[in-house]
This record gives structure tokens, sequence and C-alpha cells, in this order.
């Protein structure tokens, strides 16, 4: 996946030079328009984990592109994807009748690899177009099943979505990004970490919560970095 530039969401509606709504046009909700949430959520990923050695972009029908960024690998043979766009737009409530435009929790996913795996970048893509395709809001705890391996190969099938900052292991270890301010009345855009499950952990975190299985994971010292480990012991 070679280093290149796509062009960042961009909301032709909400320029700021649009006339007022007595033109006929409707006036732009406040907050921050589609192309000042990418632009400041890029800056803030470059900003922690310096240039990305690769993107790419992939659209689904029904939703807005979004591109995954690969950083790294940095000293420890880590690499880092991370998801770009999924913040342009506020999660909404499935319940709500009518989405608020600027109001609602936003988010970016990240993935940490020992060594990488580039064919992710589509698994990434699915997760995080999941609040336009199906209405769902995206938060720690929550689990996304893609419902065949993450990369061909690969053990696992679905992620458990942590918290930023989350011991499991070492925050250090999995270059947590620190939540990005956006002008009100947007909230922050949270930076998720996504932890790779087997097909058993899935299967434990929907019956158990995902709290007992973080606590297996650390009392086994998993690494949940490693694309190859195996699946805790759950017995």
């Amino acid at each position: 996946m070679a280093a290149s530039d796509f062009p960042l969401f961009g909301d032709p509606s909400s320029a700021p030079n649009d006339p007022p709504a007595a033109s006929g046009r409707e006036v732009p909700p406040p907050g921050p328009t589609r192309a000042e949430v990418l632009t400041a959520v890029e800056a803030r990923l470059l900003a922690t984990f310096g240039e990305p050695s690769g993107r790419a972009a992939v659209t689904f029908l029904g939703a807005e592109k979004i591109e995954v960024l690969r950083f790294g690998p940095d000293a420890d043979g880590l690499v880092r994807y991370t998801t770009l766009g999924m913040a342009a737009a506020p999660m909404a409530d499935p319940t709500a009748v009518v989405a608020d435009p600027v109001r609602g929790p936003r988010a970016e996913l990240v993935l940490t690899l020992r060594g990488g795996r580039d064919e992710v970048l589509r698994a990434l893509a699915v997760f995080a177009a999941t609040p336009q395709v199906e209405g769902l809001v995206v938060a720690p705890g929550s689990s996304l099943d893609l419902g065949e391996p993450l990369w061909p190969g690969a053990p696992f099938t679905s992620v458990l979505v942590g918290e930023g900052g989350m011991g499991v292991p070492p925050a250090e270890g999995w270059g947590m990004v620190e939540d990005l301010e956006l002008p009100e009345p947007a909230e922050a855009v949270r930076f998720l970490p996504l932890l790779p499950m087997t097909p058993n952990e899935a299967a434990h975190k929907r019956v158990r919560g995902a709290a007992e299985l973080q606590e297996r994971w650390l009392a086994h010292g998993t690494d949940l970095r490693d694309p190859q480990r195996r699946g805790v012991p759950l017995d």
C-alpha cells in the first residue's frame, strides 16, 4: 500500500460564504464542517505518529469515503492503522427520529499490529462505516464482527472496542491518541483502540462481558498486538 494523497471530505453546502436562508438556501448548522473536522483529525494523528507510511481509501454504497492511514513500523516493529472519515459526522442515536448533524459522539479507530497486515484495511473501513450504514454507535466495550477473518489467514473475525488509556496491555504500547476537542456544540473526537478477538473470545465476551475478557487477557499476559496469537484460555 503505497503512500499517496487523497482529498479530504468536503461539504460544499457548508461553505463559509453561503448566502443567508432568505436567499432560499439553508443556513449551515453551528459547529465545525466535515472538512474542518477531518483536517483536525489528520493533524492530530500526524502529531502523534508522524508521517504515514501509506494510506488508502474505501467507499461503500450509501456511505462516505473512509480512509485508512498506516503508521510505522516503529522501532519495536509495531504498525498502527487508523481510520480517517468516521468522525466527519456524529454517530446518531438509532432511536432518534432526526439525526443531529453536529451533536453526538465522534470517533476514529486505531489498530496496532506487530509487523503489520495491510490487508486489514478493508475490515477497518467496514467497521468505520458501521455508524453510517447500520446506524450504530461505536463505543468502548462494544464489539464489531466482520463475519470473516480480519485479513487472509487471520485467527480473528471480530474486535473489541477499547477505551483510550486502557491498560490491555500497557497504554504506551498501543499508541493512544489524545481526544480531539472540537468547537462547541460538537463533541470531542475519541480515538478508540481495536482489540482483535478469536471467535471463542467473541462468544465469551457476549456471555460474560468485555471486562471479564479483558481480565483474562491481563491475567495471561496476552499480547493483543501479535497477529498470530492464540486465543486466551477460557475454562
